[in-house]
């Protein structure tokens, strides 16, 4: 949904219950708009803009796509010639308010149980979709196949010198985990798998199976797509 274009001179002007903060006390977070939000994060504008009107030029920027969230970096946001008045202080609360929401779902997710790799799909993808490198994670599952934990283990280009089987099963065994699922992102968007990926899935199976602890699946994260290497019987 697009912000709405209409500028004032300061908050001030702003009739009382249009402003975000006091809009947010009387009628709830759910009642404001994406810019709006922005601005009780980054609290102030600067001489030409206010807070809202910043909160919109971060919300064009982004094609009014929060998701762009999990990809820009501090340093995009500050340097940005679009962005005015936005410095590395406001770029940097707008990253740890995106990567709170992210720590907040990431504890929902424990006890769910996984059935189908859509389940995995589901948990991962829209935190790594739209990862710029290729991050390597780790579901861990009990006995029932209930999630415990997930495990972020390397950022990079995969090789088997990132994802060293010790890395990955020490943190299994740590959590006394019955299985695991294993998942990384392609930042082309293709979740079409490199001959890297097959050769380190063999690993790490094989590593599974002499420790107890099978590799349930491995789930590569495409641009809204993924692709499960138990379904194409990859494994």
């Amino acid at each position: 949904m697009k912000e709405k274009s209409v500028s004032h001179a300061s908050l001030k002007e702003m009739p009382e219950d249009e402003r975000p903060q006091e809009k947010m006390i009387q009628f709830g977070a759910k009642s404001l708009s994406n810019a709006e939000l922005l601005a009780i994060i980054i609290r102030t504008g600067t001489r030409e803009a206010t807070s809202i009107e910043v909160g919109r030029k971060i919300m064009q920027y982004l094609d009014n796509d929060l998701s762009y969230f999990h990809q820009v970096d501090i340093l995009e946001l500050q340097r940005n010639p679009n962005l005015a008045g936005i410095g590395i202080v406001k770029a940097c609360q707008i990253k740890a308010a995106i990567e709170l929401g992210l720590r907040m779902k990431q504890k929902d997710i424990v006890d769910v149980k996984i059935t189908t790799p859509q389940d995995i799909a589901d948990l991962l993808m829209e935190e790594m979709q739209y990862l710029k490198q290729e991050c390597f994670k780790i579901i861990l599952l009990d006995t029932k196949n209930k999630v415990i934990k997930i495990e972020g283990i390397s950022m990079g280009i995969l090789n088997a010198s990132l994802v060293h089987p010790r890395e990955v099963f020490v943190k299994a065994i740590r959590q006394h985990s019955a299985a695991i699922v294993l998942a990384h992102n392609h930042p082309s968007g293709d979740p079409e798998p490199s001959v890297e990926d097959k050769n380190i899935t063999k690993r790490l199976c094989d590593a599974g199976e002499l420790l107890g602890i099978p590799v349930l699946d491995h789930i590569v994260i495409g641009r809204g797509t993924y692709l499960s290497f138990k379904q194409e019987k990859l494994i």
